[in-house]
C-alpha cells in the first residue's frame, strides 16, 4: 500500500478542475493518466517577458507585457475563418489584438470595451499597425501579480496549449507533499541535494537557462533518486529470482533440431552462440532472465523461436510480446509459415480481439491448446489465464519497461524470460538499464545481405534527390522519407512531415503514404498495410518507423535533417531498409552550417554500419555535450536522468543499492520505508509485489 502522504499525486488528471475528457485524452497522450506524471515532465526553455510602458520602445518579435484600453471589437460576419480584431491604445498609440476561430461570447468577457487589461504576447508590426496575435496572457489591472516575469516552457502535444499546462502543473506542484529523507547522508553531502520536494519545486520553476542543464543540482538529485529508485527495483526482483528455483526445460530438442533444418538459410556463428547461451540457462534450475541483443536483420526473432519451440518440447507454453500491433501481426504471419510442418499451434492476441472471438482465443490458452501465444500489452491483462507458461520472449526493441515485462512473469511460475532490443546498446548502459542481466549478442548479418550504402546531401539539393527517385519507383522498389524528430514540438513534426508529404504526391500522384503520431493505431496498421502490400512507393513519417517492421522491397532511407537525431536514432531508422540481398541506400539531408558534433554523427553514419560501434560513439559524443534530446540518443530512456551526464550518480545509486541488499533486503527498517515510497512514486509496483511475496 502507498503511503497516505504520496496517494494524492496518484489521483487521476481527470480529477482536477478545469480538465474535462478532452484535456485528459491530451494528457494522457503527453505523459500518463496521473498527477504524478506531470511531475517528473521538467520544462526544457523558460520565457522571459518584459513589462513596457511604451510600446514604441519594445522590439518587433519580442515577448512583452504591457497595458491596453480597449477600444473596439471588430469580428468577422463574413467567415468564421477570418480574423477577429480588437482595436486598443497603449497610451497614445494603437495595437490591435488579432484572434483567429475567436469565441466571441468569451473574447468580449475577457476584454470588454472601455476597460484596460494588461496584455501579454509577441509583438508584431503589420501594415503600419502594431499588432499581437492571440495574446498568452490577460490579466485583469488587479491582477497584475499573477502574471510572472518568467516562464517554464515545457513539452507538448498537439491541441495542449501552454497555458493550459502551465495552469496545471501549478495546481499540482501546490499538492507536492513533504516526504522524510531516503538518501544516504554522505550521498547529500557529497551533491549538495536539497530535499526532494523543494528540488521538485525549483525544477518546475528555473530562473535562468543555468536552472535548465544538466549540471543543475536540483534536477541531478531528482535524477539521482530515478536511478535509485530504479537499481533497487531491479535487485529486488533479482534477488528474489535467485532465491528461488525457475523452470527447468528438458534436454529435448527434436522440434528444434527440425525447425533449423527447415530454415531456408544457415544459422550465423554469432546465432549458434547466443542459441548455446541460451539453451544453457533454460536447462539449468535458475529462471534465466537474458538480454538478447542485435542490429535490425541480423537474426533476433530465429533465435527467439528456437527458445519457444524449446518450450514446446519441454511440455509448456511459449509466449512472445510485441510493443504494437503491427509488429505482433508481423511476427505471427512469420512465425506461422516456419512453425507449419512442425504442428505447432500458434495463436495471436492483441487489443483488436473483442466479444466471442477474444473469449474463444482465451479459452485456448487457459486449456493449453494455444502452444506458442504472440500478442501485444493485452497479453497481460488481468482475464488472460495461461495453462503453463514455460518462457516469455519480450520484442522491446526501442523500449525498456524492465517492470512491465516481468508482469508477465506473473502470470506463471517463474517462466524464463528472454529480452529482445534491436538497439544495440553500450554494456555500462546495458547494465543500467537492466542490471547485472545476462546479455547475448548477435554481431553477424546473414550471409548475402550487402551493407547499407550511407550517403549525405545538403537539403539545397533536395529537389534533384526527388527527381531520382523516379528510377526507383519505375522499378518497384520502396522509400521511407523520415522527417525530422523535434522532441519539443509533436506539432511542428506533424506540419513538416504533412508538408513534405503534399510536394511529394504532387510530383509522385497517389504513389505516397502519410504516417505520424497522432494517428491511431488502426490508421497506422492501415497505412502500414498499403506500403507492404499495395502499389505505393514512398512513406512519409515523423517520427521513427515501426520498429521491426519488415518492407523486403524498400531500398532506399532518407532522413530529413538528420542533424537533429541521435546516432543510434539514425542507424535504427536506416535498419527499416537492406532487409534483402538488393542494394541500399540512406540518405542523411541536413542543412548547412550544422555544428561540430552533428558532422561528427553524419561522418560516423557513413563509416559504419556497426551497431555496438555506433552505440558506444553516441555514448562519447552525448558526453562531449551533444545536446539533442534523449529520446534522439538511442540511450536507455529515463524519464529525468540522461546516462551522458550522470554516470557518476548512476554508480553511487547502485552502490548504495548493494549496501540495502546487504542490510535491509526487504526494506523494512525506517529509512526501507522511505524507500518503499520512492518505488511507489516512480512506479516500481513490481518490485513492491515482489517485496510482499518474498
Amino acid at each position: 500500500m502507498r503511503s497516505n502522504k504520496i496517494n494524492p499525486l496518484f489521483s487521476p488528471i481527470l480529477s482536477l478542475s478545469g480538465i474535462g475528457p478532452k484535456l485528459d485524452v491530451l494528457f494522457q497522450r503527453l505523459v500518463g493518466p496521473r498527477l504524478v506524471h506531470l511531475l517528473w515532465h521538467l520544462p526544457y526553455n523558460i520565457i522571459k517577458r518584459k513589462f513596457i510602458n511604451n510600446i514604441i520602445e519594445a522590439e518587433i518579435n519580442s515577448l512583452i507585457t504591457f497595458k491596453v484600453d480597449v477600444i473596439k471589437h471588430k469580428p468577422s460576419y463574413f467567415s468564421s475563418k477570418a480574423p477577429y480584431k480588437i482595436s486598443c491604445l497603449c497610451g497614445d498609440t494603437p495595437v490591435t489584438l488579432v484572434f483567429f476561430y475567436a469565441r466571441q461570447p468569451y473574447i468580449k468577457t475577457v476584454l470588454p470595451e472601455g476597460e484596460s487589461r494588461f496584455i501579454s504576447g509577441k509583438l508584431e508590426y503589420f501594415k503600419n499597425t502594431y499588432q499581437i496575435t492571440h495574446p498568452s496572457h490577460i490579466v485583469e489591472i488587479d491582477k497584475l501579480n499573477t502574471l510572472k516575469n518568467i516562464e517554464p516552457v515545457y513539452s507538448l502535444t498537439a491541441g495542449l496549449t501552454h497555458n493550459i499546462y502551465i495552469k496545471t502543473i501549478d495546481k499540482i506542484l501546490q499538492k507536492i507533499p513533504d516526504l522524510e529523507e531516503w538518501i544516504d547522508e554522505k550521498i547529500i553531502n557529497k551533491y549538495f541535494f536539497n530535499d526532494w520536494k523543494n528540488s521538485l519545486l525549483k525544477s518546475h520553476q528555473p530562473t535562468s537557462k543555468d536552472d535548465l542543464m544538466e549540471s543543475n543540482i536540483y534536477r541531478k538529485r531528482l535524477a539521482y533518486d530515478e536511478l535509485l529508485a530504479h537499481q533497487l527495483a531491479i535487485a529486488i526482483i533479482r534477488n528474489y529470482n535467485q532465491k528461488t528455483k525457475g523452470i527447468k526445460f528438458n534436454q529435448n530438442l527434436n522440434l528444434v533440431f527440425k525447425c533449423i533444418n527447415n530454415l531456408p538459410f544457415k544459422l550465423t556463428q554469432s546465432q549458434k552462440k547466443a542459441w548455446k547461451e541460451i539453451f544453457e540457462d533454460l536447462t539449468s534450475p535458475h529462471q534465466m532472465i537474458r538480454l538478447l541483443q542485435g542490429d535490425t536483420g541480423s537474426g533476433k526473432t530465429v533465435i527467439a523461436l528456437l527458445s519457444l519451440i524449446h518450450a514446446i518440447d519441454s511440455s509448456y507454453q511459449g509466449v512472445l510480446m510485441a510493443p504494437t500491433s503491427i509488429l505482433a501481426q508481423q511476427h505471427f504471419n512469420n512465425l506461422s509459415t516456419i512453425l507449419k510442418p512442425l504442428n505447432i499451434n500458434i495463436l495471436l492476441l492483441t487489443g483488436k480481439d473483442t466479444g466471442n472471438s477474444r473469449l474463444e482465443k482465451l479459452s485456448l490458452i487457459k486449456t493449453g491448446e494455444a502452444q506458442i501465444i504472440i500478442g501485444t500489452h493485452a497479453l497481460i491483462q488481468d482475464d488472460v489465464s495461461y495453462h503453463s507458461i514455460g518462457l516469455v520472449v519480450c520484442d522491446e526493441s526501442h523500449r525498456f519497461g524492465v517492470f512491465q515485462r516481468l508482469s508477465l512473469t506473473n502470470k506463471g511460475k517463474k517462466p524464463n524470460v528472454l529480452t529482445m532490443s534491436g538497439t544495440p546498446i553500450p554494456r555500462t548502459l546495458a547494465l543500467a538499464a537492466y542490471g547485472n542481466i545476462d546479455q547475448s549478442r548477435l554481431t553477424e548479418k546473414p550471409e548475402g545481405r550487402i551493407p547499407i550504402n550511407t550517403k549525405s546531401i545538403p537539403i539545397s539539393k533536395v529537389n534533384d534527390l526527388i527527381n531520382r527517385l523516379t528510377n526507383k519507383i519505375e522499378t518497384n522498389e520502396k522509400i521511407y522519407w523520415v522527417c525530422s524528430l523535434v522532441e519539443e514540438s509533436e506539432e511542428l513534426d506533424l506540419q513538416a512531415a504533412t508538408k513534405r508529404f503534399e510536394s511529394l504526391n504532387r510530383k509522385f500522384k497517389g504513389k505516397v503514404l502519410l504516417i505520424h503520431g497522432q494517428l491511431k493505431e488502426k490508421e497506422k496498421e492501415n497505412v502500414m498495410k498499403k506500403f507492404q502490400n499495395e502499389d505505393y512507393s514512398i512513406l512519409v513519417a515523423t517520427t521513427v518507423i515501426e520498429v521491426g517492421v519488415d518492407v523486403p522491397l524498400a531500398t532506399t532511407m532518407i532522413i530529413e535533417n538528420a542533424e537533429r537525431f541521435g546516432l543510434s536514432s539514425l542507424h535504427q531508422i536506416r535498419g527499416r531498409i537492406g532487409r534483402n540481398n538488393m542494394p541500399a541506400n540512406c540518405i542523411l539531408l541536413f542543412k548547412e552550417n550544422i555544428g561540430e558534433l552533428a558532422k561528427k554523427r553524419i561522418a560516423k553514419m557513413k563509416e559504419t554500419n556497426d551497431g555496438f560501434e555506433i552505440a558506444e560513439h553516441d555514448s562519447l559524443l552525448r558526453g562531449e555535450g551533444d545536446r539533442i534530446g534523449k529520446k534522439q540518443s538511442g540511450q536507455p530512456s529515463f524519464l529525468i536522468a540522461d546516462l551522458a551526464f550522470d554516470k557518476e550518480l548512476l554508480e553511487d545509486a547502485r552502490k548504495t543499492v548493494e549496501f540495502i541488499s546487504n542490510n535491509d533486503p526487504k526494506l523494512e527498517n525506517e529509512n526501507g520505508l522511505r524507500l518503499r515510497n520512492l518505488l511507489h512514486l516512480f512506479e516500481k509496483d513490481v518490485a513492491i509485489k515482489t517485496l510482499l511475496a518474498g
